[in-house]
């Protein structure tokens, strides 16, 4: 177990130094000098190269990495020179915003894929399983914000059924864990906590559509493979209800893989829905991310990309540890 968890670390840190390259490039390999976007278009070279050597841009790219990396995990995420105060600060500020928008988009997915694909395999129905083979399929491949731009036009433009862009009526909440449902709980506010649900069901959905149609797709065959398995087959001869057998032992196996699967769907939500976020005005660290680009804050977005490659990494080591703890045959893989 010890060799199958350091092989899973020694992975993990080699894919975040390769995102940590990625993010210490992208400021290097634009054409702009971040040093004369902060001291302005008017500033003396003079000026300008003071600013840089405070920012550590003058000395050699070797260090420049050494000194991005350290400074990253001692939580010195630089500065974003068009918000005047720490990135750490903005990012910390925003973030609960955008884990409240993935963990109710991951809720829809999960609980969605699981409901719908189990009812149907277990119906026995041909027709029903064609149909959600052609959702799935259909579903896996649509970018999230052309789904989120669909979903606005028709449910708040011509139905009217949902709220469009934040911002439109509800009064904010006093901010206490940063998630707007459950901050609304606390203050005892049902009625905010009602519209802050109604207002995340949209960009919610947009983003749950593509990992439900690929977790159905997962399930599904887990299923159909599992129910092939010997062991069904001598519990069917055994005289074990059908019921008990689907529900007890094929549903049972057929899950764990779902599962893992879901773990990394919900770590790609958290750092995926930049532009579902814009097309919301969802105040979140994607909104805050686009901003950083069209003004060309590159501070923010390098913070993304490590924040991102974090969350994902140790979610993927977390699933692949207790993956294994669970079944040994991938410890000895």
């Amino acid at each position: 177990m010890f060799r199958f968890v350091s092989e899973k670390a020694v992975s993990a840190l080699l894919t975040l130094f390769g995102a940590s390259i990625i993010a210490f490039v992208i400021l290097r390999a634009v054409p702009t000098n971040p040093a004369r976007l902060i001291a302005g278009p008017f500033a003396t070279d003079d000026v300008i190269a003071k600013i840089e050597a405070s920012m550590g841009l003058d000395k050699p790219l070797p260090q420049q990495y050494l000194d991005y990396v350290v400074n990253f995990f001692k939580g010195d995420w630089g500065f974003s020179y068009s918000a005047g105060q720490p990135v750490l600060d903005q990012i910390a500020a925003r973030l609960p915003a955008s884990a409240e928008l993935a963990l109710y988009a991951f809720l829809f997915a999960f609980i969605g894929a699981v409901l719908v694909t189990v009812l149907v395999a277990f119906s026995r129905s041909r027709l029903l399983d064609q149909i959600l083979r052609g959702f799935a399929f259909a579903f896996v491949g649509v970018p999230p914000f052309w789904i989120a731009l669909v979903f606005l036009m028709i449910f708040f433009e011509r139905l009217g059924w949902f709220p469009g862009p934040v911002g439109r009526g509800t009064p904010p909440a006093e901010i206490i864990t940063g998630f707007y449902t459950i901050d609304y709980l606390l203050e005892g506010n049902i009625g905010g906590f009602l519209n802050a649900l109604h207002t995340l069901a949209l960009p919610a959905f947009a983003l749950a559509l593509g990992p439900m149609g690929y977790l159905i797709r997962l399930l599904r065959a887990n299923l159909l493979d599992t129910g092939n398995e010997p062991f069904v087959t001598v519990l069917h001869s055994k005289g074990v209800a059908p019921l008990g057998i689907q529900f007890g032992h094929i549903l049972p196996n057929a899950f764990l893989p779902t599962l893992t699967a879901g773990g990394l769907i919900l770590a790609q939500l958290l750092g995926g829905s930049v532009l579902v976020e814009r097309i919301f005005s969802w105040p979140g660290v994607g909104s805050l991310v686009i901003d950083g680009i069209l003004r060309q804050d590159y501070a923010v977005v390098q913070a993304f990309i490590m924040l991102s490659a974090i969350i994902y990494i140790a979610v993927n080591l977390l699933v692949d540890v207790l993956y294994g703890v669970v079944d040994p045959r991938v410890r000895r893989s």
